[in-house]
């Protein structure tokens, strides 16, 4: 039986697969266990994580207050079954990254809330009632720059030359196609310019995948410096950032976007659209914004920044302090587990 004496606060994930609200739920929950008593709920999370089994929720006691934290409308309904038809004491938290207009079913559940949260400025002007910001973070400790990038990149076998790289889920909403034309007049004027492409397509958009890669082969001596990669682990992405020198995020849409934290935390520059939390993570020190969908704009963006003198140079060195002042997970953490004591101490 689950012992619920020490559970103050519980992190659903329902989803099986990998996704952005997984990845937060699994960075974030053991570094809030050293602070309170918070557990993960789900079908599938990984051993290190601190969790209690789905069908111990029917059980758990009435004794005290608790803190239910659901990241998706099936997880606010759990919350909700539980509080009300159950009968669970719990405080209902439901964190929005979205930047659309939400459905009716969405933002009823989100006024069922007892406290909402934004990832971004701009997500919180989505939402109908007032959200309390608290952007996301990363593991510094985990993503830092490489002291010898020629040596990382010949383990990788990699080439020496200029790299830049876009990673994540292939599809039309990330912009791997934007990414791709925008890099390949910079490659014609720069011959040591290589395009890295990493990520994974789901079978729905496998053909996009395709067809991107029908695109470079099409592009004669240019193929050979676009370089489509595999899915790489959580736990070696970072190696793929130390060896860039800049990253660029092309997306379409975004709810929040890790990637150009992950990547500034390395060292490495980035070139980003106004997407997202974007516009708060890359600075004027640290890369260059540009509207989403205008692949000329990007292609500048990019040539501006490898063009001698590299400006990226001077963005590398500004890079990982800024996002240890304003991305660090500990910082997410700790403003979230403020939230949850707030609660706890409500009747």
């Amino acid at each position: 039986m689950t012992d619920f004496t020490t559970i103050d606060v519980i992190a659903p994930n329902f989803k099986k697969r990998l996704s952005g609200v997984t990845a937060t739920v699994v960075r974030l929950v053991p570094i809030q266990a050293r602070e309170i008593g918070i557990v993960a709920t789900g079908p599938v999370l990984p051993d290190h994580v601190p969790q209690i089994p789905l069908a111990a929720l029917i059980t758990m006691p009435r004794d005290r207050l608790r803190v239910w934290h659901a990241r998706r409308n099936v997880e606010m309904i759990a919350g909700l079954a539980l509080k009300h038809l159950l009968r669970k004491r719990l405080k209902l938290v439901f964190t929005s990254a979205s930047q659309r207009q939400q459905t009716g079913l969405t933002r009823w559940l989100i006024r069922q809330m007892d406290a909402v949260v934004a990832t971004s400025d701009r997500t919180a002007k989505y939402l109908e009632i007032p959200a309390q910001v608290i952007m996301h973070g990363i593991d510094l400790d985990d993503y830092a720059p490489s002291p010898d990038r020629a040596a990382l990149r010949a383990k990788l076998g990699l080439p020496n030359g200029t790299l830049v790289g876009c990673y994540g889920r292939i599809r039309h909403q990330k912009g791997t196609d934007a990414f791709i034309e925008a890099m390949l007049p910079a490659m014609r004027q720069h011959p040591d310019l290589h395009a890295l492409v990493m990520g994974r397509a789901t079978d729905k958009h496998a053909n996009y995948l395709a067809e991107l890669k029908t695109r470079v082969a099409a592009q004669g001596d240019l193929a050979a410096r676009v370089h489509f990669l595999p899915e790489a682990n959580v736990e070696a992405m970072a190696d793929w950032y130390r060896i860039l020198d800049l990253y660029v995020a092309p997306q379409r849409w975004e709810g929040f976007g890790l990637t150009p934290i992950e990547a500034m935390a390395c060292g490495v520059p980035v070139v980003a659209t106004r997407v997202g939390a974007f516009e708060k993570i890359v600075t004027p020190d640290t890369g260059l914004l540009v509207p989403p969908d205008e692949i000329d704009a990007l292609a500048a963006a990019i040539d501006t920044a490898i063009a001698p003198p590299e400006p990226f140079k001077t963005w590398s060195t500004n890079a990982r302090p800024h996002v240890a002042e304003h991305f660090s997970i500990q910082r997410e953490a700790n403003e979230l587990t403020t939230l949850y004591r707030r609660l706890l101490t409500q009747s």
